[in-house]
């Protein structure tokens, strides 16, 4: 390792520092100029994405880590947007970003995966972040047997280096003399800050002591990295809002301390000061601030963060240590409610650019984030045996939950707006009337009304899960059956939801859930009846390129046409059965020729639309075309879903239970069932419950 004579390692003075910086290999930026290299540094990684009917942008960032974000594309936009105008100087840079909403929703966890993302970027080597300290004042003397000194709030060496002479033009040939352009020098004033009181007065101390001697003085400076650490919260820290009594600014601020008393001779030292008792100090070197529940505080806590916020200072008796921080504060929707009743607390509002989360309103999405509560990991019974989980357990929960978070609407059903807001076919209602709905709901100015702000949230999602883990069928049968969640749910709605209304509204919406979960289990039942895993999906392919091949021109009297798969490219021929289209359309409730005509110009439009962006659609998200075709064929097989039932129900005869073992092992081998799960859906499926 190369030495200067004193023995200092020479990579951490200040003039190899400032070199580097100088040749690109360290970084002299704000936390929001590092948080926008961050998510915006690779193009490539920023995609255009429609959401509800409206363009907008998703950011790969966010979406890294075992356990990423999930949806939030409105509050990722507002965040993404906020940074960048901080980044480039804009009033943002003067604000807090504070997330409000729903408990449940994901605020907090949005929070902590970005602090986890910024604390993985900061520590690549070329982003790392690096402060000073003052070294061999036992020299100075008036330190007692304080020898080294960190720079509290973790200053930039830049600003140190900027702030060498009293006189700007004497730094400013001081940073040219080492090498830096015009160009470096002034992007570097442009973030010029002072220093802060305790290294402003200890650094005036050494100067003292070297008569000005820069380079003595330099012998007294050296160079370290910020510390990365979640549990010392350096980087990245948080503070929870306490009760009234155990909350104070000390958390916040730091505190005079008593031992420094000790060995300090001059009282009137700032360093008496011990900044990092407090949270804002430790993450004042570039690092993100987050205030959880910041609204809970007392009042004269939100007034410290109102300061803090608006100069960017840590202050203690009139001495200032400036800081490099994002601010970003959570707050559920009552407690906001409540702090904007008090008038007076105005100007803290005006300092917070404020984002209202809704709730995830994607069921495809939703079924991540239901996985997230399921577990990846292994289930075990409480005798640590397997825990089987029924493959349609995550659908049943998160259909259950999706429709929860649906508003009311005069223009769409619950399970229209549902599948709209994941991007599917719901009939003849189009995207547009979706952001209709959503613009008109969004205008309201009680928050609780806007699209996606009521609903069951992920903690409710997770209680279903342990009452569902919690029954003596789950235990007993070693499976978690997708038929057992809706008492769970129902229980969490009765326990845990205190409105009436609300209460009133989510078991209905629950029943909607329970009949959409009927429909699930006819296709898995017909495809256990048919021996294929992708039985189902067949036939309405087949239904869908039938009623495009009828009105073809090189149809031929023997009714098959040639076309060519979107998925294989391959040319395949297919008979068109019409009996077999019109038995369809006839489950459908299509009873005039124009009427079927209408509704096949709607698929063949749909499937030209859709096919151009996904050649593997399949319209399994048409709930009404797929149970046609799964009761037409049932009904041409077995001469009705009744016989089925009847079959299946009826085990006495010997070619029902052949039926039913054969039913059973197709279940187990192909479709992903276990036992428990295959004969409680048959039995499921053999009942009326939720047959409308």
């Amino acid at each position: 390792m190369t030495k200067k004579a004193s023995g200092t390692d020479i990579t951490m003075t200040l003039d190899y520092h400032i070199g580097q910086v100088i040749n690109g290999n360290r970084r002299f930026e704000n936390i929001f100029q590092s948080l926008s290299r961050m998510i915006l540094g690779d193009s490539s990684k920023i995609h255009r994405v429609n959401v509800n009917g409206r363009n907008t942008f998703d950011f790969d960032v966010f979406r890294q880590g075992d356990k990423h974000i999930i949806g939030m594309f409105d509050e990722i936009n507002s965040f993404v947007s906020y940074v960048k105008d901080a980044a480039e100087g804009g009033s943002s840079k003067e604000m807090a970003f504070v997330l409000i909403g729903e408990p449940g929703n994901g605020k907090t966890f949005f929070v902590d995966h970005l602090s986890w993302l910024y604390r993985n970027f900061i520590m690549l080597p070329e982003n790392k972040r690096y402060t000073f300290r003052f070294i061999n004042l036992d020299q100075i003397g008036g330190y007692g047997k304080i020898t080294s000194i960190e720079s509290q709030t973790f200053e930039d060496p830049i600003v140190l280096a900027m702030n060498l002479y009293e006189e700007k033009e004497k730094n400013i040939e001081y940073l040219t003399k080492a090498g830096a352009s015009e160009k470096q020098i002034a992007e570097w004033y442009k973030a010029y800050r002072t220093l802060g009181a305790c290294t402003y007065y200890i650094f005036e101390k050494i100067k003292e002591y070297c008569d000005g001697d820069i380079v003595k003085i330099k012998e007294f400076i050296e160079i370290i990295p910020v510390p990365v650490s979640e549990s010392r919260g350096t980087i990245t820290g948080k503070y929870a809002a306490k009760d009234k009594i155990t909350s104070s600014a000390v958390d916040l601020l730091g505190e005079e301390s008593i031992t420094r008393l000790l060995h300090i001779s001059d009282t009137d030292n700032p360093y008496r000061f011990d900044l990092r008792r407090g949270a804002l100090a430790r993450v004042a070197g570039g690092g993100i601030h987050f205030a959880d529940e910041i609204f809970k505080n007392k009042r004269d806590l939100v007034q410290v963060y109102l300061g803090v916020i608006q100069n960017r200072t840590i202050e203690q008796e009139g001495f200032k240590w400036p800081l490099d921080t994002l601010i970003i504060a959570t707050s559920n929707n009552s407690e906001f409610a409540r702090f904007l009743e008090e008038k007076e607390q105005a100007p803290i509002v005006d300092r917070c650019r404020i984002t209202y989360m809704s709730h995830n309103t994607n069921y495809h999405l939703q079924k991540e984030l239901t996985q997230y509560a399921i577990g990846s990991k292994e289930k075990t019974t409480l005798h640590n045996e397997k825990l089987h989980i029924d493959p349609n357990l995550n659908y049943a929960i998160s259909v259950s939950v999706i429709l929860s978070r649906m508003p009311g609407s005069d223009k769409l059903t619950p399970i229209e707006m549902m599948k709209l807001a994941a991007g599917e076919v719901a009939g003849e209602k189009s995207i547009k009337t979706l952001s209709e709905v959503i613009n008109d709901l969004n205008n309201d100015p009680d928050i609780t009304k806007r699209f996606g702000q009521k609903g069951l949230g992920h903690r409710n999602l997770g209680r279903s899960i342990q009452i569902l883990l919690e029954r003596s069928e789950t235990q007993e049968g070693k499976c978690m059956y997708a038929g057992d969640v809706y008492k769970a749910i129902e229980t969490v709605i009765i326990d845990y939801i205190q409105d009436v209304n609300d209460r009133v509204k989510f078991l209905n919406d629950l029943k909607i859930g329970k009949e959409l979960y009927r429909k699930n289990v006819m296709s898995a039942i017909f495809n256990a009846y048919m021996n294929e895993p992708n039985a189902v999906e067949k036939d309405v392919m087949n239904y869908v390129n039938m009623i495009i091949g009828i009105d073809a021109k090189n149809l031929g009297p023997d009714k098959i046409w040639t076309y060519r798969d979107p998925q294989t490219g391959k040319l395949v021929p297919m008979k068109i059965d019409e009996t077999f289209i019109d038995s369809v359309e006839d489950r459908l409730g299509l009873k005039t020729k124009e009427q079927k005509q209408s509704y096949r110009t709607t698929i063949s439009k749909i499937y030209g639309q859709k096919i151009i962006k996904d050649p593997n659609y399949d319209f399994m998200d048409n709930n009404d075309l797929v149970k046609a075709v799964t009761d037409v064929r049932l009904k041409s097989d077995v001469a009705g879903a009744g016989s089925l039932v009847g079959a299946l129900s009826n085990r006495t005869n010997e070619d029902n239970q052949k039926l039913y073992n054969r039913m059973i092992d197709t279940m187990i081998n192909k479709l992903g069932y276990c036992n428990t799960c295959a004969q409680k859906t048959i039995e499921y499926f053999c009942t009326q419950d939720d047959a409308n």
